[in-house]
């Protein structure tokens, strides 16, 4: 989370937040005067996060990242665990993403494994198709109004950060 750069009073979107695990790091992060929203596509996964007593550190909305419920321009920053991999069109959920944030506001997309690890739990080889491989999601983002920062692959995480454009 430090290497996103929150900062206190900043407007945090969780996008895919599932069970809410990241929103007390991110609510740490932007202090009281911040704003922080999670997001998922799936009532039950907003439902967990509440019985696991994580609902009160953010407003929790049900909302696809591919059509946000939000006013264009309102976020600084947006966490993406797990997403782009799950995109029917990873193009269109960047933009979108794009759109509900500042110029200036900065992405991570995460993953907690990185590409390789996660490809031999699989049994499956890496391609260059894929869409977090380096040269792909730099492209991606570039396409989108996103200006990529890092990529970092290694074993335990693979991490991308973007700044809007």
């Amino acid at each position: 989370m430090a290497e996103i750069g929150v900062r206190a009073g900043d407007a945090v979107l969780d996008a895919a937040c599932g069970t809410g695990r990241a929103l007390s790091v991110l609510r740490a992060a932007t202090g009281p005067a911040g704003t922080v929203v999670g997001l998922d596509l799936t009532p039950e996964m907003l439902d967990e996060t509440r019985r696991r007593g994580r609902g009160e550190l953010a407003q929790l909305v049900r909302g696809d990242v591919l059509a946000l419920p939000f006013a264009a321009e309102v976020f600084d920053v947006v966490f993406a665990s797990g997403l782009v991999s799950h995109l029917p069109d990873p193009g269109a959920g960047l933009r979108e993403l794009g759109r509900v944030t500042r110029t200036g506001a900065r992405l991570a997309l995460f993953h907690p494994v990185g590409r390789a690890a996660l490809a031999r739990r699989h049994g499956r080889e890496l391609g260059p198709d894929d869409v977090r491989s380096e040269s792909r999601i730099r492209d991606l983002l570039g396409r989108t109004g996103w200006a990529c920062t890092q990529v970092d692959d290694a074993e335990d995480r693979w991490l991308v950060l973007a700044v809007r454009r």
